[in-house]
C-alpha cells in the first residue's frame, strides 16, 4: 500500500494510507476537524486548502464556487494521491483536549469538595435486585420495578414512555440486577446492570464566538475530555444582533438553532469515540451562555430582546429533556439551564460570578468576562449590579485577518524593538505561528504604540523607514512574521476593530460604577474572565486603555468562568441552589438607554483614552519614551 505526507501549514507532519480520506487521516492522528455529517460530505464544515500535491476528490458538497476555485476541499471526501501540503481554516478546527481545562477543573473539584463534601449531580442512582418473574408471582415489569424502589424508600418515581420502551430487554439482559438513574423530580432517566458504575455530564458554554464542552464523569467529578469549536452561527452574523435579526426577520431561528446544537454533537462524538463511552450513558447536561444564546439554543423567539423595553421570553429555564433539545446523548437526560439577569446579561456571568465567589465577600468586586459581549457586574456580598456592552469577536479571534484562538500555534504575545521595529514573538506550544490571539493582539497594538509604529487613534505612521510595513490590498498593515507561504501581519483594520472592542468594555465599566456612586479606587479587586485571559498581559492592556489603570495585585485572572460554573452546577445541589439566589439578586442596568455612555465611549476610542490623566502610569511612559 503506497504511504504519503499530510503536511498541516505550521503544523505536523503526519502519515497517510492510499485510500484513506483526509479527515479520517487527520482524525486518526488526533486533529480534529469539526464535521455534523460524521464525513458523509454533506454539511459542508470539513474544508481545508490544498497548497500543494494532489488528491482524488470524490465531491465538493456544499462548498461555494469562489471556495473551489480557492483550492478548497472537503476533507472527508478528498484522497491523496501524493504527498499534500494543507491549511485548515480557524473555523474548520475541532480542539479535543486542553491541558490549562484540566488544571483548571481540578482546582474546582477540590473548590466543590470544600463547600460540600459529597457531589450532588442532577440525576443519581439506585442498585437494585429483582427477583425474576415466575408463574407463581406474574407481576408486570414495571411494577415489579416499583416494589423494589419502595423496598430502598424510594417512591413516586415518574416513568416517560421513552423510559418504558426497552424496560424488558434492559432487565433480562442485566440478570434483574440493576441501577437505576433519575433525576431529582423523580423521573427515571436510564436502566443499566448493576455493575456499571460509570456516569457522564456535559457542561457547556455557549459563547458568541465559541463553544466549550467540558466531558465529565459523574461519579468523581473528574474531567474526561474537552471540546472547543466555532460557534457556527457566526456564518449568519459576528454578534446576537445581528442574529437576532436573522432570527426574527430572516425566518432563520431554526437554521441558528440546528448550527449550535450540531457544534456541540460535533464535539460529544469524537469524544465519545476516543473514550468508548455510549450516548445513554450521558446522564446530564448544563447549559450556560448569554440571553440570547440560550434562546436560540432552545428555540425561542429572541425578538422582544432587542426591542424596548428589551424583555426576553423567559430568564428561568425549565428542566427540559436533552431530547427536546435534540442533542446526541441519553434522550432523557435533564438539561439544567444556567438563568438569565436580562436581555443582554445571562447565565454565563451567573456562572462567572458563581465561580468568583464575588457574591460571597464583603470586598467591593468589579467582575469582566471579556469576549464578544463585555460583561461586566460589581457588588459583594450585599449587593450586586450588572450590564453588558457590545465588543465584537475580535479577542476571540474572530474579524482579525490573521485572528485565531488561544490554541498551540497562536502568537500570544509580542516585543518591539524600538529602533529596527523587528518583533519577538511568544507563541502558544513554541510551534511555529498561525495566527494571532487576543492577548497578542493587545501586546502588539501597546508595542506599536509606544514604538511610534501607530498613533493614538490607531493609524499607521507613514514616514518610519522598516520593511516590516507594507501595503496591502486594504491598506497598509504591520508583518508579525513571515511565513513560507504568507505573511501573518495585523492591519488598519485590526487594530480599528480592538480600540472599538477595548474602548466599549472602558466605557462600561465607567459608567456602571458612576451609577452606584463608586470610584474605581473604592474596587479593591478586579475579576478578569475570557478564554484568552490565561495569557493576557495587564500591563499591557493597562496601556491601550482596555484595563482602569489600578494596582496590578487587584486583578485576577479566572478564565473561562462560563464553563466553570457550568461544571459546578452539574456536579452540585447547592451550586444550583446558588447560582439561581445570584440571578435573582442582581440588578440588571441596560447602557445603551443610559445618559453618558455614548460619551464614555467616544473618550475611550484613543490609545490610552483622550484624558490621559486617568492612566497615569501611561502618561508618565509615554512622556519618557518622548
Amino acid at each position: 500500500m503506497k504511504t504519503m505526507q499530510i503536511r498541516i501549514l505550521n503544523g505536523r507532519t503526519i502519515a497517510a494510507r492510499e485510500g484513506e480520506s483526509v479527515y479520517k487521516t487527520l482524525k486518526d492522528n488526533g486533529v480534529y476537524l469539526v464535521a455534523s455529517c460524521g464525513g458523509k460530505g454533506v454539511c459542508g464544515k470539513c474544508r481545508v486548502k490544498i497548497l500543494e500535491g494532489a488528491g482524488r476528490i470524490e465531491s465538493s458538497g456544499k462548498l461555494r464556487k469562489r471556495d473551489i476555485e480557492e483550492n478548497f476541499v472537503l476533507a472527508c471526501r478528498t484522497f491523496p494521491e501524493a504527498d499534500l501540503l494543507i491549511e485548515i481554516p480557524e473555523e474548520s478546527k475541532l480542539v479535543i483536549g486542553d491541558k490549562i481545562a484540566a488544571g483548571k477543573s481540578r482546582n474546582l473539584l477540590e473548590y466543590l469538595h470544600s463547600v460540600e463534601p459529597l457531589l450532588s449531580p442532577m440525576v443519581r442512582h439506585v442498585s437494585l435486585s429483582l427477583d425474576p418473574p415466575t408463574l407463581e408471582n406474574p407481576v408486570s415489569d414495571l411494577e415489579r420495578l416499583k416494589r423494589a424502589l419502595a423496598d430502598r424508600g424510594l417512591e413516586g418515581m415518574r416513568f416517560s414512555h421513552g423510559f418504558l420502551v426497552p424496560l424488558a430487554r434492559a432487565l433480562r439482559e442485566a440478570g434483574w440486577k440493576v441501577s437505576l438513574s433519575f433525576a431529582e423530580d423523580m423521573q427515571a432517566v436510564s436502566l443499566s446492570p448493576a455493575d456499571k458504575g460509570t456516569r457522564y455530564g456535559i457542561a457547556v458554554d455557549i459563547g458568541t464566538t465559541t463553544v466549550v464542552v467540558y466531558f465529565i464523569d459523574c461519579t468523581d467529578g473528574s474531567l474526561v475530555d474537552v471540546g472547543v469549536t466555532y460557534n457556527s452561527q457566526m456564518r449568519y452574523g459576528d454578534d446576537v444582533i445581528t442574529r437576532i435579526v436573522h432570527a426574527t426577520e430572516g425566518g432563520g431561528l431554526q437554521e441558528l438553532r440546528n448550527a449550535v446544537v450540531e457544534d456541540i454533537n460535533d464535539i460529544i462524538k469524537p469524544i465519545m469515540e476516543k473514550n468508548n463511552i455510549i450516548r445513554d450513558d450521558i446522564h446530564s447536561v448544563v447549559i450556560s451562555g448569554n440571553t440570547t444564546m440560550a434562546h436560540l439554543f432552545w428555540g425561542l423567539d429572541p425578538a422582544t430582546i432587542r426591542e424596548e423595553p428589551y424583555i426576553p421570553t423567559l430568564n428561568a429555564f425549565p428542566r427540559w429533556k436533552a431530547g427536546v433539545a435534540k442533542l446526541k446523548v441519553n434522550h432523557l437526560a435533564p438539561v439544567y439551564t444556567l438563568p438569565c439577569v436580562g436581555s443582554y446579561v445571562g447565565g454565563d456571568i451567573v456562572s462567572g460570578v458563581l465561580a468568583s465567589r464575588l457574591h460571597k465577600n464583603a470586598e467591593i468586586a468589579l467582575f469582566m468576562d471579556i469576549g464578544t459581549n463585555g460583561e461586566i457586574a460589581v457588588g459583594n456580598n450585599e449587593w450586586l449590579i450588572t450590564a453588558a456592552c457590545s465588543m465584537g469577536p475580535c479577542f476571540e479571534g474572530s474579524g482579525i485577518r490573521h485572528g485565531m484562538r488561544a490554541t498551540d500555534g497562536a502568537i500570544e504575545s509580542v516585543r518591539l524593538d524600538p529602533r529596527s521595529f523587528e518583533p519577538t514573538l511568544g507563541v502558544i506550544g513554541d510551534s511555529a505561528p498561525s495566527g494571532i490571539c487576543g492577548s497578542g493582539m493587545i501586546d502588539a497594538i501597546s508595542e506599536l504604540f509606544f514604538a511610534g509604529v501607530i498613533d493614538q487613534k490607531g493609524k499607521f505612521s507613514r514616514d518610519l523607514t522598516t520593511d516590516r510595513l507594507k501595503m496591502g490590498e486594504e491598506g497598509p498593515e504591520y508583518i508579525l512574521h513571515r511565513g513560507d507561504l504568507r505573511d501573518i501581519v495585523l492591519t488598519e483594520a485590526d487594530i480599528e476593530n480592538v480600540i472599538r472592542a477595548k474602548a466599549a468594555l472602558y466605557a462600561g465599566v465607567s459608567v456602571l460604577l458612576k451609577e452606584v456612586g463608586l470610584s474605581l479606587d473604592i474596587v479593591e479587586r478586579i475579576y478578569i474572565a475570557g478564554g484568552f485571559g490565561n495569557y493576557l498581559n495587564i500591563d499591557k492592556a493597562i496601556m491601550i486603555g482596555m484595563l482602569p489603570d489600578l494596582p496590578k495585585e487587584k486583578f485576577s485572572f479566572i478564565g473561562n468562568t462560563s464553563i466553570a460554573g457550568a461544571y459546578l452546577c452539574l456536579l452540585s445541589e447547592k451550586m444550583r441552589k446558588e447560582a439561581e439566589e445570584i440571578a435573582h439578586k442582581m440588578t440588571y442596568v441596560e447602557l445603551s438607554v443610559l445618559r453618558g455612555f455614548m460619551d464614555e465611549y467616544m473618550s475611550a476610542l484613543f490609545l490610552p483614552h483622550t484624558d490621559i490623566g486617568l492612566f497615569p502610569s501611561v502618561k508618565d511612559l509615554y512622556h519618557k519614551d518622548r
